[in-house]
C-alpha cells in the first residue's frame, strides 16, 4: 500500500498483493457489469428515434458501451477470473450493475435522459479512475473510454435539449428528471461518514471519495437541467459553495411507478437491501445478454 500512496504504478499480478487484487477485481466488475447492462435499456426504445441520425447515434453509444465492458472483463481475464461463467453462466442477481439499470425505458426521450444523467455519472467515475488509478492497464485503457463517455452524455444532452422545444416532449423529459436524477446520485454509493471500506482510496484505484464525486456529478448536472428550466431537487448553496438536496437523501422509492417518496426518508442499509434484490428487469436484461451463447451451446451439444 505504501509504494501505490507513494505513487508506484502497479503493472503485473506479480506486483499485487492479495489485498489489492481483491480491491481490483471488484472494482473491474462493477465497472464491466455497469457497462454491458446499460445496454438492455437503451436496446427498449432505439428503435423509437425520431429520425435515422438519432438511431446511428444510439447504436453507437451501445456499441461503446459493450467495448467499454470487454476491456474491463478483458482485464479480469488477466487477474485470474472465469470471465465465461461470469458472462454467462452468473446468476442474474449476482450481477454488480447499477439498479437503475433494472428498468425498462419508457419512450426515446428518456433514452436522452439516460445519457445525459446516467453517462454523466460514469464519465466522473471513470474519469476520476483515469485520473488516479495506480492500476496501468486500467490507466490506459480509460484513455478511450473517457472520451466515449463524454461523448455519451453530450448525445443526451442534445436530445434533452431538443425534446424541451415542444410541450410533449418536454413533459417526458421532466417526468424522466423526476426518477433519474435522485437515481444517478445513488451511482456514487454510500455516504462517507458511513462507508465501511476504503480499499479503493487506499490502493489508489480512484483519487475522490463518494460524497467529492456526488458533488462533481451535481456541479455540471444541476446547472445543465437549470438551464431548460427543469425542476430538479438541489440547488447550489452560495454559502457553503457546495450543492445541496432540497429532498431527503436517500429516501423511499416506489419501483412499480418508478416515484421518488420525498415524505419518507430511508437508511442506506435499505438502499443497499433494495439494490441487492434487483429491479424489475433483471432477470429479462441478463437473459438476454446470455440468451444466444446458451442456445449455441445446447446447438452444439446437439450435434456432437
Amino acid at each position: 500500500m505504501s509504494k501505490v500512496q507513494a505513487g508506484f504504478v502497479v503493472e503485473r499480478v506479480e506486483d499485487m498483493d492479495e489485498n489489492y487484487k481483491k480491491a481490483l477485481k471488484q472494482t473491474l466488475m462493477i465497472v464491466g457489469d455497469t457497462e454491458l447492462l446499460s445496454v438492455p435499456p437503451l436496446l427498449t426504445v432505439y428503435k423509437d428515434a425520431p429520425n435515422l441520425n438519432y438511431k446511428i447515434t444510439a447504436l453507437a453509444v451501445m456499441q461503446d458501451e459493450i467495448g467499454h465492458a470487454h476491456i474491463a472483463y478483458r482485464l479480469l481475464k488477466d487477474l485470474g477470473e472465469d470471465v465465461q461463467y461470469m458472462l454467462y453462466e452468473r446468476p442474474s442477481n449476482r450481477w454488480k450493475n447499477p439498479y437503475a439499470f433494472d428498468f425498462k425505458l419508457d419512450n426515446w426521450v428518456e433514452l436522452g435522459v439516460f445519457n445525459g444523467l446516467f453517462d454523466r455519472a460514469g464519465y466522473n467515475l471513470l474519469g476520476d479512475a483515469h485520473q488516479h488509478t495506480s492500476y496501468g492497464p486500467w490507466k490506459r485503457a480509460l484513455v478511450k473510454v473517457d472520451k466515449e463517455e463524454l461523448f455519451h452524455l453530450r448525445n443526451g444532452e442534445i436530445i434533452m435539449k431538443a425534446a424541451m422545444k415542444n410541450p410533449e416532449t418536454a413533459k417526458q423529459v421532466q417526468e424522466a428528471i423526476d426518477w433519474m436524477f435522485i437515481m444517478s446520485l445513488e451511482f456514487f454509493g454510500v455516504a462517507d461518514n458511513l462507508k465501511s471500506r476504503s480499499s479503493q482510496l487506499d490502493y489508489k484505484l480512484k483519487g475522490k471519495t463518494n460524497d467529492e464525486l456526488r458533488q462533481k456529478w451535481m456541479s455540471t448536472a444541476v446547472p445543465f437541467c437549470e438551464s431548460l428550466g427543469l425542476e430538479i431537487p438541489a440547488r447550489y448553496n452560495a454559502e457553503t459553495g457546495k450543492y445541496e438536496l432540497k429532498v431527503p437523501f436517500p429516501c423511499k422509492f416506489d419501483e412499480e411507478n418508478k416515484r421518488w417518496k420525498y415524505d419518507e426518508p430511508d437508511t442506506w442499509d435499505n438502499v443497499i437491501k433494495r439494490f441487492k434484490q434487483r429491479g424489475p428487469q433483471n432477470q429479462e436484461f441478463v437473459n438476454r445478454i446470455q440468451k444466444g451463447h446458451q442456445l449455441l451451446e445446447a446447438y452444439r451439444n446437439e450435434a456432437i
